[in-house]
Formats: structure tokens, C-alpha cells, sequence
């Protein structure tokens, strides 16, 4: 194999942050992904739903949790499936349209997204808290929040 030196500066500035941003991400999500694995037995898809839960002062209903996740509102289903049978969620009928579900944390899921927020952060830290200032990680949140649209 031939060491070839690609010429970044070359690229159009947009590709540039195009391709930075992909790299980036994909570095992030598989550092967390593989500590909450190894640790938890959590896949992120699980960790992002407890996320959600955890956050709210009551149920969300399961459509809800398919617009506010990353996962497809198609995998919403399976997921919530799997989180109840490890007792970490509730569903039940919605007391307000019979065609939907609502999805409640549990006292034994709160526990485990506690633990498993905490080492995702020690995870993350290294490349994120620890590199830029809280200036710079509130600009990088409000710079990604403009670009989601």
C-alpha cells in the first residue's frame, strides 16, 4: 500500500467541516457506544430512549419518543420492547387516544441510566469537557442546534 497525503486544505471549506463533523461523530458515538456495551450491557439506542424518559416529569407517549430520538420511529417499538423485558420501562394505554402507548422510566431504569450517564461522560470528557471551555461547548451546541434546522 502507497502512503498517499491527502491535501485537506485543497477541499472546499464546507467538505472540510463536512468531513470533520462526520469524523467526529462517528469517533464520539463509538467511544460512548462501546463503554455503554462493555459496561451495561445498554446499546446507545436503549441509552438515548432512558435518556429521554429520564428528563421528563411524567410518560412520553411512544410516537413522541420516535420524534425526539435518533432511532428510526420504527425501532422505537423494538427498543421499548427490550427495555421492558429488562424492567427498565413501563407502557401503558394512553388515558387520551386509545391508538397510542405511553412509556414511563422505572425506579430500577433511572438507576441504570444514572450510572451508565456518568461513565458516558468520563468517556466523552477526554474529547469533549476537557478540550474545549464551557464558552465553546455551549457555541459548538448552539452552532450543531442551527445546522439540525
Amino acid at each position: 500500500m502507497t502512503d498517499i497525503k491527502l491535501k485537506q486544505a485543497e477541499l472546499p471549506v464546507e467538505d472540510q467541516a463536512y468531513y470533520r463533523l462526520v469524523g467526529v461523530s462517528t469517533a464520539l458515538t463509538s467511544r460512548a457506544s462501546a463503554r455503554l456495551e462493555e459496561d451495561f450491557r445498554l446499546p446507545a439506542s436503549w441509552f438515548e430512549v432512558l435518556l429521554w424518559l429520564y428528563h421528563q416529569d411524567g410518560p412520553l407517549s411512544a410516537t413522541d419518543l420516535g420524534s425526539c430520538a435518533l432511532i428510526s420511529r420504527s425501532q422505537v417499538s423494538r427498543v421499548i420492547d427490550a427495555l421492558q423485558a429488562r424492567e427498565l420501562v413501563t407502557r401503558a394505554p394512553s388515558a387520551t387516544d386509545a391508538r397510542s402507548v405511553e412509556v414511563t422510566i422505572t425506579p430500577r431504569g433511572r438507576d441504570l441510566f444514572e450510572r451508565a450517564d456518568v461513565a458516558r461522560r468520563e468517556t466523552l470528557s477526554p474529547v469533549l469537557a476537557d478540550r474545549l471551555d464551557p464558552a465553546e461547548l455551549e457555541e459548538l451546541a448552539r452552532i450543531l442546534l442551527k445546522l439540525k434546522g
